[in-house]
């Protein structure tokens, strides 16, 4: 499976049979949607799903393109924020669907980030047992990672993402001019999931993004190089292990320590937000798994470093405002979804781009390690 250029676009495909999809990746897709949407959907009825931030700047312009290519299309805009992917929103976007009469040949259509995307593509997934998917991510964060794949979900009290399902999109529209107008703290918190896909299983990938950051970060082919990159290696990771059993939950490295992180700010994006946790999770796993002297402990310190230079926050203590103690984070962890039988599974690395999925980690071990950073 390779990346397909339609210079200065990029085509990655997703062949899972009859659920196969593509991922288109460039600039002026959105203004295209509805005939890229008409080319591959049966139905000609939409209602789409974005939040109060993204709808002014891009809602009017999709709506009149839908139009234009004869797709009757419905609005929710719904409050920005992670506390919006909650059971209650899930209810009013299910509501609004079945009473605009979306059937399954129709599509629910997330035009946000991830937030819209896991909460819309839910939605798609339980009304009327599943209805077609398409996604428009808005942020990095979703173009490289949240909107490839099919994990949908909300959150509970208990956790981040813990109610949901998997189904997939029928079409990914990743256009990279719609990045211009995110914030940089925005930008960089998309670029620690870039990053990620380096430190799993691509070193060099890892190598270029230290020589070619800042260029990513400004635009132009670095940009698009760099999305392209990341959904083609999340989805060779998806077709190989589409339900998390296996290979895929690589894709969680950073993630254990990051959703606990997020528990404990209560979601709250003014002091954290995804790509960050993510970002400390991330330096956290390497230093885990030196402590584990499974790694040099040079390794975690050239992830903090890369990170650092970035603009991203790399330890506990750059998180605004007080954290609680190791035992409440622990108890985040444990409650992950990554927990199997009680048993504690991190997403570990013997270096960079190597990271394995390690089982039973003792829970004495990552208490003693967080007590020891929350120390610092």
């Amino acid at each position: 499976m390779t990346v397909q250029s339609r210079s200065p676009e990029r085509l990655v495909h997703v062949p899972l049979g009859d659920r196969a999809y593509d991922i288109l990746i460039g600039p002026g897709l959105l203004a295209r949607a509805g005939g890229e949407i008409t080319s591959r959907l049966k139905g000609r009825k939409a209602a789409i799903i974005t939040d109060e931030h993204v709808a002014p700047l891009y809602l009017e312009a999709l709506m009149d393109g839908l139009q234009t290519d004869g797709i009757e299309a419905v609005s929710l805009t719904l409050p920005a924020g992670e506390k919006t992917k909650s059971f209650d929103h899930l209810a009013t976007v299910c509501d609004m669907v079945l009473a605009a009469r979306i059937e399954r040949n129709d599509a629910v259509i997330a035009l946000g980030g991830g937030v819209i995307g896991d909460l819309a593509g839910f939605a798609a997934g339980i009304v009327r047992r599943g209805v077609r998917f398409v996604q428009i991510p808005t942020s990095l964060l979703s173009q490289v990672d949240s909107s490839v794949g099919g994990k949908t979900g909300v959150n509970s009290r208990h956790g981040k993402n813990l109610l949901g399902v998997f189904h997939q999109p029928d079409l990914v529209l990743a256009d990279t001019s719609i990045l211009d107008t995110l914030s940089p703290r925005e930008f960089r918190a998309g670029y620690a999931e870039v990053a990620k896909y380096g430190l799993i299983d691509n070193p060099a990938f890892f190598e270029w993004l230290e020589k070619n950051w800042q260029k990513v970060f400004e635009g132009g082919p670095e940009r698009i190089e760099a999305i392209a990159v990341s959904c083609q290696s999340k989805a060779d990771v998806v077709v190989e292990d589409e339900r998390e059993m296996g290979r895929r939950a690589l894709l969680n490295l950073g993630h254990t320590f990051g959703h606990a992180l997020e528990a404990a700010t209560q979601y709250d994006s003014k002091r954290l937000v995804h790509g960050e946790g993510v970002a400390i999770g991330m330096v956290l796993a390497h230093e885990f798994s030196a402590r584990l002297n499974l790694a040099s402990p040079d390794d975690a310190k050239r992830v903090e470093e890369h990170l650092k230079a970035v603009g991203l926050p790399t330890k506990m203590s750059d998180i605004p405002g007080e954290l609680p103690g190791a035992d409440v984070l622990l108890d985040a962890i444990m409650q992950d979804k990554k927990v199997k039988g009680g048993k504690l599974t991190f997403i570990l690395t013997r270096g960079i781009g190597q990271s394995f999925v390690a089982d039973d980690v003792p829970s004495s071990e990552v208490l003693s390690f967080l007590k020891e950073k929350l120390a610092k």
